[in-house]
């Protein structure tokens, strides 16, 4: 069983204690299936989130399969 889970919805990463759904956006296709990682502090600041589309601050996967 994997640490932690991500979204592949909106790439939120979460622990895997949670394995039914994102607790950020609520998707239900969580994988352990991810690679790179990203912490957003101040997405309104930030020219990454604005990238991947992130609102929320919290941790991301960079790339999900």
């Amino acid at each position: 069983m994997a640490d932690r889970l991500v979204c592949r919805d909106c790439h939120r990463v979460q622990g895997a204690e949670i394995e039914s759904q994102c607790e950020a956006c609520g998707g239900t296709s969580l994988t352990e299936d991810w690679a790179g990682y990203v912490v957003i502090a101040h997405p309104e600041e930030s020219d990454i989130a604005a990238e991947m589309e992130v609102t929320k601050p919290g941790q991301y996967a960079l790339k999900v399969r």
